[in-house]
């Protein structure tokens, strides 16, 4: 009876895990006993709300900054790599450009740095490029486009991945154009692709668009230059290479 009751109280204070976990704090005192009550809560609250962050981000898998190589990466003198993974680029509603052949560690990084983002109390959103694009053309012949977009907005940093592995549709191009604009000064935007600057328009396939595009994203940019070969690729090449264990039956 007297849990029920508890219960009901928690949930008239929103105290959703009191009820639930008083039984395992210790007691030495009331002002003890609550404030450690109060901080379990409190701790509950935010892994809950970090949950819901990392959902609503959308990452295909989970990559960290301590597992990041930074040696296949030239920062442009103005960046420092505090001002990336301290998320300083985030609170300056800069844009993140990150060029290189595949492989290089741009999802990567770019995955690692809107982690921490999220789990720093940030609204993050992931799209691959072509997925992004697709979304925004269903849901403008739904008519919800402008919910969908209101959703985008509310984030502090966008994360568009893999622009360049396949044309746009030119009404796709103008609607994927039209979000990341609105986000010019507004949040930030870190793109991915293999394309330099001058390949653009075979994906955008519409000068005008591209040049205000990269105008945009360049004014308060970051663009990093990713080199050498691909993780994936030397990572298979080490397992391939790797010596083998005698499975006992001989050569």
């Amino acid at each position: 009876m007297k849990s029920s009751l508890l219960q009901e109280q928690c949930k008239a204070l929103k105290l959703g895990s009191v009820s639930r976990i008083h039984t395992q704090i210790a007691f030495e005192n009331r002002e003890q006993f609550l404030t450690d009550l109060f901080a379990e809560e409190l701790k509950i609250r935010e892994e809950n709300r970090n949950r819901r962050r990392l959902k609503r981000a959308g990452f295909p898998q989970t990559k960290t900054l301590e597992e990041f190589s930074w040696e296949n990466i030239v920062l442009p003198p103005q960046t420092t790599r505090e001002h990336l993974t301290e998320l300083s680029f985030i609170d300056a509603k800069e844009s993140l450009i990150c060029m290189g052949g595949v492989g290089t560690g741009k999802t990567h990084l770019v995955i690692a740095l809107g982690l921490k983002a999220a789990l720093s109390g940030k609204e993050v959103r992931f799209f691959q490029t072509v997925d992004l694009a697709n979304r925004l053309l269903e849901k403008n012949a739904k008519g919800t486009l402008g919910s969908f977009t209101r959703g985008l907005e509310s984030c502090d940093l966008l994360i568009v991945d893999e622009l360049g592995f396949l044309p746009l549709h030119r009404h796709a191009a103008e609607l994927l154009f039209q979000v990341i604009a609105n986000c010019y000064e507004r949040r930030s935007v870190a793109i991915t692709t293999n394309l330099e600057f001058g390949q653009w328009n075979t994906v955008i396939n519409d000068n005008r668009l591209t040049a205000a595009l990269i105008d945009r994203l360049v004014h308060h940019g970051h663009v990093l230059a990713f080199t050498g070969e691909s993780y994936r690729l030397r990572n298979a090449l080490s397992q391939l290479n790797a010596p083998r264990e005698s499975d006992g039956m001989g050569p």
